[in-house]
């Protein structure tokens, strides 16, 4: 199983506890997850399906670089981190 967890920045808006879900791409991995709180999907997606510009996705500590190809494989005991990137000065 891969563990996903929502920071409590996005939790603010929708509560959902971190998931297990069955290993595959982090793509279905996310989705699996989402399917707990729905509402959280357009926090975390673009229309187009990608991760928005807003969010960071870890995976086993490691920021994700690319949004836009989540097909990586997750295994047994991956975890996976979403959380709001805040920017500004």
């Amino acid at each position: 199983m891969v563990t996903v967890e929502f920071a409590a920045s996005l939790r603010r808006h929708v509560e959902c506890a971190p998931q297990s879900v069955a290993a595959g791409s982090l793509r279905t991995a996310l989705h699996a997850a989402l399917a707990a709180a729905p509402e959280l999907a357009h926090y975390v997606f673009d229309d187009q399906g990608n991760i928005r510009k807003h969010v960071a996705v870890f995976v086993n500590k490691h920021m994700l670089a690319d949004r836009t190809r989540l097909e990586q494989p997750l295994g047994n005991g991956d975890s996976v981190l979403v959380i709001q990137a805040l920017t500004g000065g």
